[in-house]
């Protein structure tokens, strides 16, 4: 993205603090679940705690203290079949991770290859970004189906989870493409070497968080989508 920017020079070190902050939250994340060994029933569980703190910050520290780490044995659905709101809260944070982890993928792989379309280095940025968000997250789904604490008998088939996937990135691309789309149209892009474009996609994806949370509790109804534990 070579357009020039009008961001504001004071949201560089609000970005750097953030970004900071980020690393260091998925660092202590990593260090009680690996090196304090408080494992959980998959990796892939582990990794979405873990990359959840890419764009959560201290907060995501703060949800897996009370969410991931002081109660991994919460149940996904209440009785009813209902998802109960917590659940459901921590339910989009595989979307999330997958997001995130698209984003550091994706950015640097369009901009090495001078991909295009219309002009813009955008619009294959987000095609990629969600391409590879499926991708991850239907993977997530398989395996973590598949654990004992779901209860179910067998895990949900490949096109089921691919099906959950495409629509909780579907659910998540309104924040997160909308977020994208907005600060292109206002010149507030910046170049993709600056710090101030990943934070920027740091709240995009938490804005995703929030456009995808109804299709995730609408998943969770349809026993098509896990909480992390």
């Amino acid at each position: 993205m070579t357009m020039q920017s009008a961001v504001p020079d004071w949201l560089t070190p609000v970005a750097w603090t953030y970004i900071t902050l980020s690393l260091l939250s998925a660092a202590v994340i990593a260090f009680d679940i690996y090196l304090l060994r408080r494992r959980h029933l998959s990796v892939a569980t582990e990794l979405v705690w873990i990359t959840s703190a890419l764009y959560l910050g201290p907060f995501a520290v703060a949800a897996y203290l009370r969410k991931g780490r002081a109660n991994p044995t919460s149940t996904t659905v209440a009785a009813g079949g209902v998802a109960e709101p917590a659940g459901t809260a921590v339910a989009v944070l595989p979307g999330g991770g997958a997001s995130a982890v698209a984003h550091l993928v994706a950015v640097p792989l369009v901009v090495a290859v001078g991909w295009t379309i219309a002009g813009l280095a955008m619009w294959p940025m987000i095609l990629v970004i969600a391409v590879l968000a499926v991708v991850m997250l239907a993977v997530y789904e398989r395996v973590a189906s598949r654990e004992p604490r779901t209860g179910r008998t067998r895990g949900i088939s490949m096109g089921s989870a691919l099906a959950a996937a495409f629509i909780t990135v579907a659910a998540f691309d309104i924040g997160m493409v909308g977020w994208m789309l907005l600060l292109h149209f206002n010149d507030l892009m910046p170049p993709v070497t600056d710090s101030t474009f990943w934070f920027l996609m740091q709240m995009g994806v938490i804005l995703g968080l929030l456009t995808g949370y109804p299709a995730v509790s609408w998943l969770l109804r349809r026993n098509q989508s896990v909480v992390v534990a």
